[in-house]
């Protein structure tokens, strides 16, 4: 197996400028790419997971490509058959990095940087059936919750081949996702196939896994879409192949029931020696939370993921939880086009008590850049 580095001039430019940058949205894109990649940081269980599936005797041919995280967004969706409408497009989905260029939002672009290498194209114009993986960070504008970040990891495979040498079809693609299955959760693990729509696979398939007496998602794949291999140059009435995607954080989570995603990032050594696939993860110290609530009018065209990004600037990893409340609109009271909010977040550390002294001034920043950000009204 051997291991590529694809580099681009394009995201050595643009990283560049973002480090001239001051405002909000610069900063918060700096600091996102210069947090560690846990997939490649010794003794994260994330590593652990890349390892083992790499080193299925499955992939033992793969190629593994390491590519970049600033990434056009045309080659990001357009290639990969998503739609005009498709909400990954928007930029309350996405971190755009300059107007045309975002942060990755899946490893997937892989099949971009990877198909087009010389020495791959040369294996394709010899007819050589062609494998690969790629894993690393992600980014997607979300949620806060125990569940949710917006930077993670996936890993993505690809495997084409010639029709003449094999059609390939989703049973072949099942023994992949079972091999993957068993390296993490074991040999007797129990597992099931649903279907499942993906823009760039088509049949797709999901697959679940048991998991103390619950049947849980685990794997996206299917059958490369004809239309994304002719859009990779690649003439879908002479190749075939599968390919496959998922979330490492999830993976890791389940199989060591952990209560909390940011106890992945944790430098507290008591959770530290614990993350180990496999082994289930007993609660060093149930810490109490603190919450606050906050309610204000803002126009109608707010988006709720700017302001989760607003609370993950101030609040950091503090911020264990943000809940909708309540919302609605009233044109007596507040205006025409506005529409209030209501949210909570729950404050709590993984390693150590808060305090309402070290709480206070964090929801009192967040207060006023609301208003100062969103022109918010606060109530």
């Amino acid at each position: 197996m051997k291991e590529i580095l694809i580099t681009s001039p394009e995201e050595k430019k643009i990283k560049e400028g973002l480090k001239k940058r001051t405002d909000s949205e610069g900063l918060r894109l700096q600091r996102f790419l210069d947090m560690p990649d846990l997939s490649r940081t010794e003794g994260s269980p994330i590593k652990e997971l890349a390892k083992r599936i790499i080193e299925l005797s499955d992939f033992k041919e793969f190629d593994v490509v390491n590519v970049p995280e600033i990434v056009p967004a045309r080659e990001s969706f357009d290639l990969f058959n998503f739609p005009l409408d498709h909400p990954a497009r928007s930029k309350s989905d996405t971190y755009y990095a300059t107007e045309t260029d975002i942060l990755r939002t899946h490893t997937t672009i892989m099949w971009y940087y990877y198909l087009n290498l010389p020495e791959v194209r040369e294996k394709i114009r010899k007819g050589s059936p062609v494998g690969v993986l790629s894993y690393g960070k992600v980014y997607r504008r979300d949620e806060i919750d125990r569940s949710h970040m917006n930077v993670f990891h996936q890993m993505d495979g690809l495997y084409i081949c010639k029709q003449e040498e094999k059609k390939i079809g989703l049973d072949e693609l099942k023994e992949v996702l079972i091999s993957i299955a068993k390296a993490i959760y074991g040999n007797d693990i129990r597992y099931r196939f649903n279907q499942d729509t993906f823009p760039y696979t088509d049949p797709s398939i999901e697959m679940e896994v048991e998991l103390d007496g619950r049947w849980v998602e685990v794997l996206g794949s299917g059958v490369v879409q004809s239309k994304v291999l002719d859009n990779l140059d690649i003439d879908s009435s002479i190749w075939n192949g599968w390919a496959f995607g998922f979330g490492l954080e999830r993976l890791a989570i389940l199989s060591m029931n952990l209560p909390d995603i940011r106890l992945l990032w944790s430098n507290d050594e008591r959770v530290k020696r614990q993350l180990k696939l496999g082994s289930r993860y007993k609660e060093v110290s149930k810490y109490p939370p603190i919450t606050r609530d906050i309610s204000f009018v803002v126009d109608k065209d707010f988006v709720p993921n700017d302001y989760f990004d607003l609370i993950r600037d101030i609040g950091g990893d503090l911020a264990e939880e943000v809940a909708l409340l309540d919302n609605y609109e009233n044109e007596e009271k507040f205006g025409k086009g506005k529409i209030s909010y209501t949210y909570r977040t729950v404050y709590r550390s993984n390693e150590r008590t808060l305090t309402i002294e070290e709480v206070n001034p964090i929801q009192d920043k967040i207060t006023e850049e609301t208003k100062k950000r969103f022109g918010a009204e606060v109530r």
